[in-house]
């Protein structure tokens, strides 16, 4: 099992969020990749993703949300999880009573969600670090901080729970670890809702023999015997196996 760990980092904290999560997974024996969303490439050789982004405003930074819509077939046919950081401070509470972590989801979220079905998705405090803010984020930063509510909006820190981090990380190595080879494929929409004309019938067709294909060929340890039989198939499982963060 290799996995593609992708961020989307302005300052660095989600990098390093992201960067342990794939050190986990190492340890747990899970092959990992980091990489910058920007320098992915060809995503076709891993067979599961964890996809993180700094959130500003409500939103994950553009390059992360386009990573995931360019490469919507592929992600939705294998498993993936995403993670999100995040909120400031040690308050685990907004103003209004709610988790920081679940007010402060993405708005893009949903729309993940809908379109890739991903295993989990996550939302982590980050971390402000002044001296790694640009010229224009120190000089609204300084504006803010003439205003009261500021220091509780904005307040300087790490404030990363890496327990929570790499227990995270690890719960994804156990499923990845338990999960039967193929169990990550996704039925295709057209299998899902039925064909209604006759290139649909055609793409059917096809969806249904590449789906069948690809849970026998990786569910099913198929080899013809000296005899010219069939071996049957073995049942090993793998053993690879918000708002705002001023430091994203």
């Amino acid at each position: 099992m290799i996995v593609l760990v992708v961020y989307a980092s302005r300052h660095g904290a989600t990098q390093g969020i992201a960067e342990r999560i794939a050190a986990i997974l190492g340890q747990e024996g899970v092959q990992a990749t980091v990489q910058p969303v920007e320098r992915a490439g060809d995503i076709a050789d891993y067979e599961a993703f964890v996809i993180g982004s700094a959130v500003y405003a409500m939103y994950w930074q553009r390059e992360a949300s386009e990573f995931v819509r360019r490469n919507r077939a592929a992600l939705a046919s294998r498993p993936v999880w995403l993670f999100s950081s995040g909120p400031l401070g040690t308050e685990a509470t907004d103003a209004q009573g709610r988790a920081l972590t679940v007010a402060a989801e993405p708005k893009e979220i949903a729309e993940f969600k809908e379109a890739i079905e991903p295993r989990d998705h996550r939302v982590f405090f980050g971390a402000l670090d002044p001296r790694r803010l640009g010229f224009a984020e120190r000089l609204i930063r300084k504006m803010l901080r003439k205003m009261p509510a500021a220091h509780a909006v904005l307040p300087e820190g790490d404030f990363r729970d890496w327990a929570e981090i790499e227990a995270w990380a690890s719960r994804i190595a156990r499923e990845l670890a338990q999960a039967p080879a193929g169990a990550g494929a996704k039925i295709p929409e057209q299998l899902r809702h039925g064909p209604r004309s006759g290139a649909e019938i055609r793409s059917h067709v096809g969806a249904t023999l590449l789906l069948i294909s690809a849970r026998c060929d990786s569910r099913c340890n198929i080899s013809k015997s000296r005899t010219g039989g069939v071996r049957m198939p073995s049942s090993e499982p793998f053993r690879g196996r918000h708002e705002a963060s001023g430091d994203g």
